[in-house]
């Protein structure tokens, strides 16, 4: 059964004469990588408006979830669908497993929405034959016959570790005359402990203008365009499942624990997440020469910049990664010379004027964004937390002073409104976690929120912001300000913040993958803390109006 306040909150929804389909598949394809799973298979849930022809809702979930999954992705159908569609109830639901009937009979009794069984879902078949066609018609990350020879070499540039001694300044050229490709320019990532990675540039301008782009153009808005006008072939690493990127450098880990990924950018192809066997090859010639490079002048190259290294190597093409243009079967040998390029790194570390840009970065008003943006942290709310703004009675405010961690002077009240405030759920270890990390910084000094807009989707949020004691500002969180239900707590909020005199509350509360999951009640809520609503200048941050978590 729904929470009586669910349903009072679903029956407020428009009604829409309209029947939906719902149902739960299991989908042998990862959406993602566009790979078979087999027996890692999970199951799909999928919500769709038949009258319409949308999808308003679709959602992966564990194969051994029950049928509170199907109900959880329908909810989010109603309150929140993936757009264009708007929110709202359907007359009537259809599903064609009898077990999912009976269940949604008793979670929807009150919602006033008729529940039929039918033999066949017609427009879920199809979407789901469409969706796997089209997943599965996707090429391998690299053809079968290389996956090998490139992940061996990828391997052996891991032990290396070239990102120890080099920077991505520190170009490296690869004469090939083979494959089309006349020279790759080497520039390695990894250096800042950051993301780790060979980026094999097919042109020396390429890389300049994109180093050049980059430096006069700061602003966020502009970046996806810049990152996408490189014309180059990538080899990335990351962590496998087991590792956490937010708390270890993934330089540190074996190659046991690593994934190597390979693929392409191009100003006309964009972003392509695989290679074809023609890029494939000159891609696998290149990544062996530069291993062997590295390996015979490590000493020189980490000590010394200012001379040319230059070396040749002859590359045997094996015969498996021979196509039938290449001849007879038999290994072809493929000459290539690896040289480093010290006018270039000098040229590439050279002062923003000396690229010709008449600008001052640490005075123009971009810099000064990223500055005040390296001040926002994102690292006291836990992802998974369930967050939402709300007008909690005075009655509830009193109890939370008697229950909760409360540790600011609480405010009188007036006796009129509500009290504004956002509740951040999450599991019990991590609400400890981060009233520890407010205490230690010497309180909760205020909230704040700055309305964003991001410039890749036109989707327009805003952050809720908290400021401590210490000065240090974090991200509590994002807001959908197309959301009509936060849309109306926000406007509820602004009136009793007036009757408030601008304080406001941060509540934390576990339970976020319990029963009372979006809805914690007084026993979950373990921490209330009574502050100030901050503008951006008490903050110190004079504007922040691009997505910070780029």
């Amino acid at each position: 059964m729904l929470t009586p306040s669910t349903c009072r909150r679903l029956n407020k929804l428009d009604q829409i004469p309209s029947v939906w389909e719902g149902d739960r598949r299991s989908l042998q394809i990862d959406l993602e990588s566009g790979e078979l799973v087999g027996d890692d298979a999970g199951d799909c849930v999928i919500w769709v408006d038949g009258s319409e022809g949308v999808v308003r809702a679709m959602e992966k979930v564990a194969d051994d979830s029950g049928m509170e999954a199907v109900v959880r992705t329908l909810l989010r159908a109603m309150e929140y669908p993936h757009k264009p569609a708007q929110p709202g109830r359907p007359q009537k639901i259809i599903v064609k497993d009898r077990e999912l009937l009976f269940f949604l009979r008793g979670v929807l009794q009150d919602l006033d929405i008729t529940l039929d069984y039918v033999p066949e879902l017609p427009i879920i078949d199809e979407l789901f034959r469409g969706l796997e066609d089209a997943v599965g018609g996707r090429p391998p990350k690299v053809p079968p016959q290389y996956v090998g020879p490139l992940d061996e070499e990828a391997e052996a540039l891991w032990e290396d570790a070239p990102w120890d001694y080099l920077s991505d300044h520190q170009i490296i050229s690869i004469e090939l005359n083979y494959g089309g490709i006349d020279t790759f320019y080497v520039s390695i990532l990894g250096l800042l402990g950051l993301d780790y990675g060979i980026l094999l540039y097919r042109s020396l301008d390429s890389l300049k203008s994109f180093r050049a782009s980059i430096l006069a153009n700061a602003s966020m808005e502009k970046l996806e365009t810049i990152f996408l006008s490189q014309d180059c072939l990538f080899l990335t690493y990351e962590g496998d499942e087991e590792f956490d990127d937010e708390a270890d450098d993934l330089g540190h880990y074996s190659w046991e624990c690593v994934d190597a990924n390979f693929g392409s950018l191009h100003p006309l192809e964009g972003l392509r997440p695989f290679l074809h066997e023609e890029e494939a090859l000159p891609a696998w010639i290149a990544l062996k020469a530069l291993h062997g490079f590295l390996t015979d002048h490590e000493d020189e190259l980490m000590d010394d910049w200012d001379q040319v290294v230059r070396q040749g190597y002859e590359i045997s093409i094996p015969k498996s990664l021979q196509s039938s243009e290449l001849g007879n079967g038999r290994d072809r040998i493929v000459s290539v010379t690896v040289s480093s390029m010290p006018s270039v790194a000098e040229e590439l570390s050279a002062s923003p004027s000396e690229f010709d840009m008449d600008i001052d970065l640490d005075e123009t008003p971009a810099m000064s964004l990223l500055e005040q943006m390296s001040r926002l942290q994102d690292d006291i709310i836990p992802d998974g937390s369930i967050l939402r703004v709300e007008n909690i009675p005075w009655a509830m405010v009193e109890e939370l002073r008697d229950r909760a961690n409360c540790p600011q002077d609480p405010i009188a009240s007036n006796g009129r409104g509500k009290f504004p405030v956002i509740i951040v759920q999450s599991t019990r270890s991590r609400v400890k976690e981060i009233v520890a990390t407010i205490e230690a910084a010497g309180g909760l000094r205020g909230l704040a929120f700055k309305p964003c807009n991001s410039p890749f989707d036109d989707f327009d949020y805003e952050l809720g912001l908290m400021q401590l004691e210490n000065e240090e500002i974090h991200l509590v969180g994002e807001f959908d300000l197309d959301n009509p239900y936060h849309q109306k707590a926000r406007k509820a909020w602004a009136e009793n913040l007036k009757k408030t005199k601008g304080k406001c509350g941060l509540i934390l509360a576990m339970g976020a993958t319990g029963k009372r999951s979006g809805n914690p009640n007084l026993s979950d809520m373990k921490a209330f803390y009574e502050v100030n609503q901050l503008s951006l200048d008490q903050m110190g941050i004079e504007d922040l109006s691009l997505f910070p978590l780029l």
